[in-house]
């Protein structure tokens, strides 16, 4: 244990934020570092605990105490190497993640949990910057061949330690980049790309081939891919957008979420979008639907192309701020919070109803037509009945409306309707042990178990290459996730 009365003396402190007006400036990231000595004495918070449920609230399982406890030590090295047995990308997770983990942290009883991400994320940095994250190519290669379909966090992690094993790994994206929402969907005010590109470089220097702008079921057919590869990995992501079927709809200014954001990368990473085409918030009124962490990346998104008027509205009541006997602990809460995009402005609403959009003579959106909700108590089913509140019609005058109400289901035309897998009651992969219906291939990621967080990505990516490894293999040496995940 770091410092037994740590979690007595020292409260808990995150990393600031760069000022608000500052910041909406520019599309660099928000985070500051804490300063190392500040860092180590929220550390010592750590209490190491008997059963330390923050490994339960882990899908990949982190050593959380024991890097915990070597920062303390002022032991960065052999933090790092506790990061990295179990998590492939701590950069990412240390910036992306909403951190379970702290939601299961003992101390979050009744204290403020330990700052168990931003600790994460400063190991990383700290080893990038002292030369300590160094290519870690195979010893050996087995000969067998391995495709991974979609370079987000679960094929990344995947192409990854299927690599490691000794197998020829190619990686495939269908855009003109690598990452998938990594790169397209993530706002750089929250992960600049250059975090991104320098952990590709270490994967092609460790073997790991990348082939971009191929639609694999189209580029390439299902029975070529079978017939290049002795495996194929399928980590496509959830990319089906829940739409909204209402009036109007049709109007020319309503866009879903992932359009607009991935547009602003692509300006962001110096591409040129013709002016037709360009997607953009400034001077505008604009309504976001959807109040998950997609409508907040846009609500930064929006603050910062300098729009007048923002409302991001939410179809659900607005969640308590505390835990209640409803959401004990350790488990995620479903609580309010407030992200650094939420700082900058913008109006939230809760429980509110979109009925109707409404339009100018050019067919151009110029209103949105709501109406309040309320809730009763929770069914057998655990659901909340909801009925509009007789007279609360009202209107919202708009310019731009973005759509970020979540995912469906893995686009099934193409390769998955090309390769036969089974799908499973929700749309997606179905899978045994990570392996689909169709021998020789697997699925993980969002693609398998719908639209998660980055950390489920990589721990299904890490599960699902030991799947694979043990395919080819007979047996796998690769180590199995932390979490015990279900296959």
């Amino acid at each position: 244990m770091a410092d037994p009365k740590g979690f007595l003396k020292y409260r808990r402190e995150t990393q600031a934020r760069r000022p608000i007006e500052e910041r909406v400036r520019d599309w660099r990231e928000v985070y500051l570092h804490l300063e190392p000595k500040r860092l180590q004495t929220q550390a010592a918070r750590c209490m190491d605990c008997g059963v330390p449920f923050c490994h339960q609230g882990c899908p990949l399982g982190n050593i959380i105490p024991d890097w915990n406890d070597l920062v303390y030590r002022n032991r960065w090295r052999e933090a790092l190497d506790r990061l990295h047995a179990t998590n492939n990308f701590p950069e990412f997770t240390g910036r992306l993640c909403p951190a379970p983990c702290e939601a299961a942290c003992v101390l979050g009883i009744n204290q403020p949990a330990v700052t168990i991400k931003q600790i994460e994320q400063h190991i990383i940095d700290h080893a990038f910057e002292q030369g300590w994250v160094v290519p870690e190519p195979p010893a050996r290669r087995t000969g067998r061949r391995v495709a991974v379909v979609g370079s987000g966090p679960a094929g990344l992690a995947a192409a990854q330690q299927l690599n490691r094993a000794g197998h020829w790994v190619t990686v495939f994206e269908r855009a003109d980049r690598i990452g998938g929402l990594l790169r397209y969907g993530i706002p750089d005010f929250k992960m600049e790309k250059w975090v991104l590109d320098r952990r590709l470089r270490l994967m092609e220097e460790e073997g790991v081939a990348f082939r971009t702008g191929v639609n694999v079921g189209v580029d390439i057919t299902a029975e070529e891919m079978r017939a290049e590869f002795d495996a194929i990995c399928l980590c496509g992501g959830s990319t089906i957008p829940r739409d909204l079927p209402v009036p109007g709809r049709e109007l020319k200014g309503i866009h879903f979420a992932m359009d607009y954001l991935t547009q602003q990368n692509r300006v962001n990473a110096g591409e040129t979008i013709p002016q037709e085409e360009r997607i953009h918030a400034g001077g505008k009124r604009v309504v976001i639907l959807g109040g998950g962490d997609t409508g907040a990346d846009c609500l930064g998104t929006v603050h910062r192309q300098g729009a007048a008027e923002v409302y991001q509205i939410e179809l659900l009541p607005k969640p308590p701020t505390d835990r209640t006997p409803s959401m004990p602990w350790p488990d995620w809460p479903m609580i309010l919070r407030t992200s650094s995009a939420h700082e900058e402005g913008g109006i939230r609403e809760w429980s509110v109803l979109t009925k109707a959009f409404s339009g100018d003579e050019n067919g151009h959106v110029k209103a949105l037509h709501g109406v309040r909700l309320e809730f009763g108590p929770p069914g057998p089913d655990g659901r909340r009945p909801m009925q509009e509140v007789p007279g609360s019609e009202f209107t919202i005058e708009t310019e731009l409306v973005l759509l970020a109400m979540g995912f469906l289901y893995p686009q099934k035309s193409g390769l998955l309707e090309g390769l036969g897998v089974e799908l499973d009651a929700r749309g997606n992969v179905r899978t045994d042990n990570y392996a689909t219906s169709v021998p020789g291939v697997f699925a993980a990621g969002d693609m398998r178990r719908g639209q998660s967080l980055i950390v489920w990505a990589i721990a299904e990516g890490r599960e699902a290459a030991r799947a694979v490894d043990a395919y080819l293999m007979g047996v796998s040496q690769l180590p199995l996730a932390g979490a015990n995940l279900p296959g």
